[in-house]
């Protein structure tokens, strides 16, 4: 995992103003999960789990976000054994959302747009491996099947130069050690989350701006 190793020389070199990043501008999707009393979680991955959930951090009706692994099993769910890449976990985030504030399918417009490249297979900006493959892992049938059909919607829009790379899986979420949780807000000035992350939450801010809390 590259962010694992103290200040690489291509984040040394990379430690200067955050790069230039936007939302890519997609459509909304034409289904959602009905809204509901109380809260209600999505379990998203789409590389380092810092900048994932930095970006949903900043989502209004957002209760919470935490860090984990999900697709695998529960003893192997530490970073040490993922970052072997041979444990089949994703880093993912968990979501726990008022729906009434804001919907499922407005999580994953932000997802594919802006906290990731949907596009890319096994890797995010510096970080590659399974560990850091696009994947939804939907909590209700009604989450699974808005999920598909937006990857759909979006594949016929042509709205990426490439086809999707996200998978759709289950499996169970799994927290991440206490040290990886609120990274971002945590620190701030790490070369990491200045060259990657600060980026997409600023990119979210502009592109995203009714929905920033």
């Amino acid at each position: 995992m590259t962010r694992a190793i103290l200040l690489p020389a291509l984040l040394l070199a990379s430690c200067g103003p955050a790069a230039a990043e936007r939302a890519v501008p997609i459509p909304a999707a034409r289904s959602d999960v009905p809204a509901a009393a109380g809260t209600q979680v999505a379990v998203l991955a789409g590389g380092c789990f810092w900048g994932m959930e930095a970006v949903f951090e900043q989502v209004r009706g957002v209760r919470s976000v935490t860090s984990g692994y999900a697709g695998g099993t529960r003893g192997t769910a530490n970073y040490d054994a993922v970052s072997t890449e041979r444990t089949r976990h994703a880093e993912a985030i968990r979501i726990v959302y008022d729906p009434r504030v804001v919907s499922y399918a407005t999580l994953l417009r932000v997802y594919f747009s802006v906290a990731h490249d949907p596009t890319q297979v096994n890797r995010q900006g510096p970080d590659s491996g399974p560990s850091y493959r696009s994947a939804i892992f939907p909590q209700s049938p009604q989450q699974r099947a808005v999920a598909t059909a937006y990857i759909a919607q979006l594949n016929a829009a042509k709205a990426f130069p490439g086809a999707i790379a996200t998978r759709i899986e289950g499996g169970a979420f799994y927290p991440a050690e206490a040290y990886h949780q609120d990274f971002y807000r945590r620190n701030p000035t790490h070369p990491y989350i200045v060259r990657w992350d600060k980026p997409k939450v600023a990119a979210f801010r502009a592109g995203f701006p009714k929905l920033a809390a």
